[in-house]
């Protein structure tokens, strides 16, 4: 079902309406006839005779009509049976603003989930409970207690919150910021998150989805729908609680550091999602987004009237790694006709502190025209000359005849430039209060146009030997075993094409010489139990063993000192295996998110992996450009390239390791965590090797 009824009923009904100001009761009918809805409203409430001036109803039953959306503001006891009333009516949409449900305790879960039952039973659609309630500015529909109706407009909101919602309404009225629709969805009983963004995906008079989330209750399908959604509208998000809630003890390096926040940044990034970390940076960004159409590409142009913001907001365009725009000639050789002899035609173009509206709107216009500019930053200081109202108003009437690139307006001072920000409010010019600020919305504009213009996604998919791997995990989850050993990990990592040392395990000093004796030296000794995950913490691992006397001391030395120090653990041997002897040590891995699904990891290994932290992340499955992305985003990616005249390494066979993990981490969600670590590469044409593994497996909760 639509939701139709939410945006644009043509009969409201309030039941709980109270005769008595202050109360919630009261405030949504008055709300809804101050802000001029055209459609029928119905007051419920049986001792009263009239709200508002709208004549009562003692019930949804004696209306008359079945009323196309319903608040409900009584007591939660009531609540259901006044369900139970929309359902014999046949009441599609309802909003439930009565709070003391799930967020209240057990007693309240189950009164919310008896509420879900009534509105599936009735295919009724429920936003709330526990919300502010819903506001639709272009239907002048004000079905809230949040206050004032804000301008129409093209930004549509979505609030978890709805203290902070009204909060935000109130820094949209301060400002003039205009929405198509507002949505409180509090406990998210039934429409939740993902459903407003589809509608307001949909709805023609939203041009940019904005919201505050706490949370997301579908991780996959909100990253596949979004991304879907992101290609036609900008979506920008605020998110909280994102650290993270379920950090069990990881034994993996990928678990123990992705965190929350980790595997939400990773969703936003493959899904087109803008993250923002605060209100004023999401309205800075949504002006934009709403006002100005989106740049062609990310070279910036910066007119000004003096030289120090001019400078401040060059060295803001170089950190954010966007392109400070080369001017053609033309465009030097026009500004050089008008401008002053003093005057700077070269990027950021200098106007002089004595610049009226006329200069402004020359050089503006000029730049403009340049095709190695894709976004003007015009920036204002208060000098005795400058006019600030003719200047906003000159940029105003050049911007009425162009719409082909965004300009962005930054008039700084007080008092001084107040009017003039009115006229740049008035003709949705966007206007920020420093060059940082305004150049951050500049990378979010560019960076939005890149995500979009990306090309299409392509997950290859490599030859494997499924069946294999299927031996090995159903072997451990009817074990009930979560860990899976070294050699069982290998195993696993061979059907998927990974190269690893050979290697066998001895359960006396003398197998192990053997073993060593067939394998050439030097080897490498690890102690072998599934209880002990980091060996080298306990002195179970040792490198570069040469000779036949070295394997039987050590094995005897660690089969003495791992019991003292792990007397819980059940050591099964010590596996002996072949040395890789040079190469780059990386780590990749795997950390299963209970939202959102694999989250990848790459970055350098061996023992320095928690130390150094160096590592990016990515969602699962990967394309060959995103794996190559996780490699260039650690600090170390140029040392992979090769530095100081040091051969680099084969960077393509990194990237297509990570897409064979990733093909295996999606194609069985019994895996959990997993890292390789060392994955040992050289330079091109040289074999990776798979050196250590861990993986742990569960049987998936939704399988």
């Amino acid at each position: 079902m639509s939701l139709e009824y939410f945006f644009h009923p043509q009969s409201v009904a309030i039941v709980g309406a109270s005769q008595t100001s202050g109360k919630v009761g009261y405030e949504i009918v008055k709300n809804i006839r101050q802000g001029d809805y055209a459609g029928k409203v119905f007051p419920v409430n049986p001792k009263a005779d009239r709200i508002a001036d709208y004549p009562c109803f003692a019930d949804l039953a004696s209306i008359g009509e079945v009323p196309e959306l319903v608040i409900i503001v009584v007591p939660a006891k009531v609540v259901l049976k006044i369900m139970e009333q929309c359902g014999a009516l046949g009441v599609k949409a309802v909003v439930v603003i009565t709070a003391g449900f799930k967020e209240v305790g057990p007693e309240g879960k189950e009164l919310e989930d008896r509420l879900v039952q009534i509105a599936r039973k009735h295919n009724i659609r429920v936003i709330g409970p526990n919300c502010l309630g819903v506001m639709v500015p272009a239907h002048q529909l004000n079905a809230s207690f949040g206050g004032e109706l804000p301008l129409p407009g093209g930004i549509g909101y979505i609030s978890q919150s709805g203290a902070l919602l009204a909060a935000i309404l109130d820094i949209a009225k301060a400002g003039d910021i205009g929405f198509s629709s507002l949505w409180s969805i509090g406990n998210k009983a039934d429409i939740d998150e993902l459903d407003i963004i589809r509608a307001l995906g949909e709805d023609s008079n939203t041009t940019v989805i904005a919201g505050y989330l706490e949370s997301i209750n579908d991780g996959n399908a909100f990253v596949r729908e979004t991304e879907q959604i992101s290609h036609r509208k900008p979506i920008l998000l605020m998110k909280s609680g994102g650290t993270s809630a379920g950090s069990k003890a990881a034994s993996s390096h990928t678990g123990s550091l992705a965190g929350g926040e980790t595997v939400y940044e990773s969703a936003f990034e493959r899904a087109g999602v803008i993250r923002c970390d605060s209100i004023k940076t999401q309205f800075d960004f949504a002006q934009a987004f709403a006002y100005q159409p989106l740049p062609p590409g990310d070279r910036v142009a910066v007119v000004t009237n003096a030289g120090g913001p001019g400078i401040m907001s060059a060295d803001a365009i170089e950190r954010a790694g966007l392109t400070f725009a080369e001017l053609s000639e033309p465009t030097r050789a026009k500004l050089a006709e008008q401008l002053p002899a003093a005057a700077n035609i070269e990027n950021p173009i200098d106007v002089l502190g004595d610049a009226l509206e006329d200069r402004y709107a020359y050089a503006m216009d000029v730049v403009m025209d340049d095709p190695n500019v894709d976004i003007v930053l015009v920036l204002l200081t208060p000098q005795a000359m400058t006019r600030a109202n003719e200047t906003a108003q000159a940029m105003a009437d050049i911007l009425a005849k162009r719409k082909d690139k965004p300009v962005l307006a930054c008039f700084l001072g007080a008092d001084f430039v107040v009017d003039s920000l009115e006229i740049l409010r008035r003709n949705r010019i966007p206007f920020y209060d420093s060059p940082e600020a305004a150049v951050r919305t500049i990378r979010a504009m560019a960076d939005y146009v890149r995500w979009r213009n990306r090309p299409q996604r392509v997950v290859k998919l490599f030859p494997v030997n499924r069946h294999r791997v299927e031996r090995v995990i159903d072997r451990h989850l009817r074990r009930g075993l979560r860990e899976v050993g070294e050699m069982e990990s290998k195993e696993i990592l061979e059907a998927y094409g990974f190269v690893t040392p050979q290697g066998e395990i001895a359960t006396t000093a003398e197998q192990a010489a053997n073993i060593a004796d067939q394998l050439d030296y030097p080897v490498v000794m690890k102690i072998w139990s599934p209880d002990i995950v980091h060996k080298s913490d306990v002195g179970g691992v040792r490198v570069g063993i040469h000779s036949r006397r070295e394997v039987m001391d050590a094995f005897d030395l660690m089969m003495y000192r791992i019991p003292k120090k792990m007397p819980e653990a059940d050591i099964l041997g010590v596996l002996v295996q072949e040395m890789c002897r040079s190469g780059q040590e990386v780590i990749l891995g795997m950390n299963r998110d209970a939202q959102f699904g694999p989250l990848m990891m790459f970055g350098m290994g061996g023992i320095f992996v928690e130390v150094l932290k160096d590592v990016a992340f990515h969602l699962a499955p990967l394309t060959a450009d995103e794996a190559r992305r996780m490699l260039m985003a650690t600090r170390t990616y140029k040392m992979l390239q090769g530095v100081r005249g040091q051969e680099g390494v084969d960077i393509d066979v990194i990237a297509e390791a990570l897409q064979r993990l990733s093909q295996l981490v999606t194609e069985f969600p019994a895996i959990q965590e997993m890292d390789i670590n060392p994955f040992m590469v050289g330079p091109p044409g040289t074999t990776p090797i798979a050196v250590d593994a861990r993986i742990s497996v569960e049987k998936p909760k939704n399988p």
